[in-house]
């Protein structure tokens, strides 16, 4: 077997068997990919002769390519896991991933999050989920808060006739006051993944997003995977699922968004509701101004 068809059977289980997101699909089966390219692996048993010294040397040169340290804990992850499905395949009676811990993240001051946090959160709840099709659900929510700006609960309030989002979604905010969001790509796949995976039936007026045991999602089962996908990466405790809503509203706002436009994305009832955004797009603008300037 070849190097290529170790990728390809590792792609398999991880679509196939273990129904993954086709993100963390293509995460893993880079991660693994770079790992056999470097070791020169060209069977299952010689993946799986590779131990914890081995993996660390192998991370420490991705850390020299630039690598962070969230990114360098979620690669260990996936190359952990590509070893022992490695020792599985070659017949191992005892398949487990080398025992080697990732970096340690330190926490710093809180601070919003920016758009590759919000992503790597994204990809944190679905990778740390117990079940497959619970980390697809988690991070289509996600993503419909951060790509979309709903709250948590207009986006639990969808139905199964939303699996198949278009490029812009008609949601029902406070007060029955009706708005249309725009869908990104990104989360069109991301709920359509999590539709397809969900062991529940999603009919038209049933919940989309479904708990454990098929009934309506609740915002806490949300929160909590929120809040372990924050410990991971080292987030402050303000990075909560309705910051993603914030994060935004920031973003476009710095993009150039006006206020209006920004007023009706979000469903508020007044503009000074929004003119908070204001406020912490300066305070972001300033505090890079102090880092960037000499004399700052």
């Amino acid at each position: 077997m070849s190097g290529p068809d170790l990728l390809e059977a590792w792609r398999a289980h991880l679509a196939d068997n273990r129904r993954r997101s086709q993100h963390t699909v293509r995460a893993y089966v880079a991660a693994a990919s770079r790992l056999v390219a470097a070791r020169g692996c060209e069977d299952w048993a010689a993946v799986a002769q590779i131990e914890a010294h081995d993996l660390r040397a192998h991370l420490a040169q991705r850390r020299a390519e630039g690598l962070g340290n969230a990114s360098t804990a979620r690669e260990l992850s996936a190359l952990k896991a590509f070893i022992a499905f490695a020792r599985a395949q070659a017949g191992d009676p005892d398949p487990a991933a080398p025992r080697l811990r990732g970096p340690r993240i330190k926490k710093g001051l809180p601070r919003p999050v920016t758009p590759d946090e919000a992503v790597n959160l994204t990809e944190w709840v679905d990778d740390l989920a117990a079940d497959d099709w619970i980390g697809a659900r988690d991070r289509a929510v996600l993503l419909l808060m951060y790509g979309s700006g709903l709250r948590i609960a207009e986006a639990l309030s969808l139905t199964g006739r939303d699996a198949a989002l278009g490029e812009v979604l008609q949601v029902t905010g406070k007060g029955g006051k009706q708005r249309v969001v725009p869908v990104l790509p990104i989360t069109r796949a991301a709920v359509a993944d999590y539709a397809k995976a969900c062991p529940f039936p999603l009919t038209a007026n049933e919940p989309l997003f479904r708990g454990a045991k098929g009934g309506p999602l609740s915002p806490g089962m949300v929160q909590r995977a929120m809040a372990q996908a924050r410990r991971a990466l080292g987030l402050p405790d303000t990075a909560t699922p309705h910051a993603l809503r914030h994060s935004f509203a920031t973003h476009l706002l710095s993009a150039g968004a006006d206020l209006r436009s920004l007023q009706e994305l979000l469903g508020h009832a007044s503009l000074g509701s929004t003119q908070i955004y204001t406020r912490v797009d300066v305070a972001s603008l300033l505090d890079n101004y102090r880092k960037a300037h000499p004399r700052g």
